[in-house]
């Protein structure tokens, strides 16, 4: 029993301090840096300002926010309404048949996400091989190309992010308590009525963490726009990455770095609360069937 307790205190010490060596402090760090000042020559000099948090009213790069949450948001409810059937699909097929959907789920993840995006430009380009199907079946009369704009960003970030929207939609619904459902069918309910009242409050802490794990990543992921966007589409992990790297003005790409982590904060408080209150329905609905 001690050796029990002793593995556990060791396992959870060293959960803890990953979590602080490698999340906490690098993010203690930058919500400093945001408060400092650019230096001429190091990248920040240790002087108190509100500066870096006043330029991000700048209309540029509120313009670039703005896109970014639109093209996040966009990707997000794209891969929901892909997602949510796919997954619900796997939860109800049999054993036989469900290894095989969870395969292409996974699939992707066996190959670099940067050579995944590269091959939609395979894809996408000019000459590509959609251009070649819409000249073949007549549906165009010349040559175009689907690069360089939002749509190829879009297409990018919802086919990068879609196994992250399924897998914790499958895990919500395949846990789901089927003997509500026939209770809502013997109460005269139809399928959709079911669906609505009954699933979709249940499965919602999926859709929650599901949406979570697509719009912060679809947010700040910087290669997606550079590679099928160009220079044409500057989105906030672009323009966070380019502060770092390219500007060297670390202040700022640290003050833009803690309104990503604000949006984080506030989409775990917004899962939290679901979470519970689906907790809370699913309990209710357990209680009202043995009644």
């Amino acid at each position: 029993m001690r050796e029990n307790n002793g593995f556990r205190k060791f396992s959870i010490s060293s959960v803890w301090l990953w979590i602080g060596v490698f999340a906490l402090v690098p993010n203690l760090a930058l919500f400093l840096v945001s408060f400092l000042d650019r230096g001429e020559v190091d990248y920040f000099i240790p002087a108190f300002t509100l500066d870096n948090y006043l330029r991000l009213l700048d209309p540029a790069f509120v313009n670039i926010f703005l896109k970014s949450m639109y093209l996040a948001g966009v990707s997000t409810l794209s891969c929901l309404l892909i997602g949510y059937p796919f997954a619900y699909l796997m939860a109800g097929a049999g054993k036989r048949i469900r290894p095989w959907l969870m395969l292409l789920v996974v699939i992707p993840f066996w190959t670099n996400s940067l050579i995944r995006t590269y091959a939609l430009v395979i894809i996408l380009k000019n000459q590509g091989l959609i251009n070649k199907l819409m000249l073949s079946l007549g549906l165009a009369e010349g040559s175009f190309s689907l690069m360089y704009n939002d749509i190829a960003v879009f297409v990018g970030l919802t086919y990068t992010l879609l196994p992250f929207m399924i897998l914790p939609l499958y895990a919500s619904i395949e846990k789901l308590d089927r003997r509500l459902l026939d209770a809502a069918q013997d109460l005269g309910a139809s399928p959709l009525r079911s669906f609505w009242h009954v699933t979709l409050p249940l499965t919602l802490p999926g859709i929650v963490a599901g949406c979570i794990l697509v719009f912060l990543p679809a947010l700040g992921t910087f290669y997606i726009p550079e590679i099928l966007g160009g220079a044409k589409v500057m989105l906030l992990g672009s323009f966070i990455k380019n502060q770092f790297l390219v500007a060297r003005d670390w202040p700022l790409g640290a003050s833009a770095s803690m309104i990503m982590t604000g949006i984080l904060i506030f989409m775990a408080l917004v899962y939290r609360l679901v979470n519970r209150q689906a907790d809370g329905s699913a309990q209710a609905g357990q209680n009202a069937g043995a009644a």
